[in-house]
């Protein structure tokens, strides 16, 4: 168990938004922004979180109303943080997170649909693993990104499925909790992505990884697909282009710089796979003009 963290100097926050689609819904809100570091805190209101880790290990102190965590946040780590809930971060270094935040309403129309008698009330978590919940997170991100061309009613059916998923496997109603990694155990998912985060920049391979974690490849192969619902390489080349977009966005490094850093043979072949996997282009990130 890790020592906790000594507590933090309350300082200025360092905030940045890379992307916020503001307004766009009463109900459903997607934010990707990073803090820190020193402490952000929140008040509590009537939005559930969805809060998503991105990027490098973070070491973070974390406190939901009474409830409190210490330790290292990984790449897709979830926070859950229930309406009418303070919470508070306590960072040594930037932190960056993309957010959903869901209104009771919509909470209360998923209910409706999924037929059930009582809500119940989400559970406050933390460094939850949810693959499904990060696909339709990720989802949300990408058409913020892009404008919106699937129109409102996209955005309503996407709201709707983290909706239900809030409450079907994490509610007080819930019918069954997730078991976080399900083929492969928590403290092996989160060695293998740890391995991969410091490493994106280089030549990874399946062996490579599986020795660095102490299992075999094949093995590998099998459990982190049960676990994250993707291939290796796939995860690989997500993390690959979701790192990108970070780095584009900042516009303090070249395009053909960035693609080396993270990993990819060249710039066309950075954009190659940021066009397929999120319908935009390096160029336009880096410009501004998404």
């Amino acid at each position: 168990m890790h020592a906790p963290i000594p507590a933090l100097p309350v300082a200025p926050m360092t905030q940045v938004r890379f992307v916020d689609s503001g307004h766009i819904s009463d109900t459903l809100r997607v934010i990707l922004m990073s803090d820190g570091p020193g402490i952000a805190e929140l008040q509590a209101d009537e939005f559930q979180r969805i809060a998503i880790h991105v990027g490098r290990p973070v070491r973070l102190n974390c406190h939901h109303g009474t409830k409190r965590h210490s330790g290292p946040a990984m790449h897709g780590d979830i926070d859950l943080i229930p309406s009418g809930t303070t919470a508070r971060w306590e960072m040594k270094e930037t932190d960056t997170a993309l957010v959903v935040k869901v209104h009771e309403q919509l909470l209360g129309e998923a209910a409706e649909h999924c037929e059930m008698q009582r809500p119940g009330e989400i559970r406050s978590q933390f460094r939850l693993r949810d693959s499904q919940l990060e696909h339709i997170a990720w989802a949300l991100l990408a058409e913020v990104q892009r404008g919106y061309p699937s129109g409102p009613l996209y955005l309503e059916c996407m709201g709707m499925a983290i909706a239900i998923r809030l409450l079907k496997s994490h509610s007080t109603a819930a019918e069954q909790p997730v078991l976080p990694g399900q083929g492969m155990p928590q403290h092996r998912l989160r060695q293998v992505q740890s391995y991969i985060e410091e490493n994106l920049h280089t030549n990874l391979s399946l062996r490579e990884i599986a020795e660095a974690v102490g299992i075999s490849a094949s093995h590998l192969k099998v459990t982190f697909r049960q676990a994250t619902g993707m291939p290796v390489h796939q995860y690989v080349i997500h993390r690959r282009v979701e790192h990108a977009s970070l780095l584009l966005r900042q516009g303090q490094l070249p395009i053909s710089r960035i693609a080396l850093d993270v990993g990819f043979a060249h710039q066309s072949h950075l954009a190659m796979h940021m066009k397929r996997l999120t319908g935009i282009r390096p160029s336009d990130l880096y410009r501004g003009k998404v």
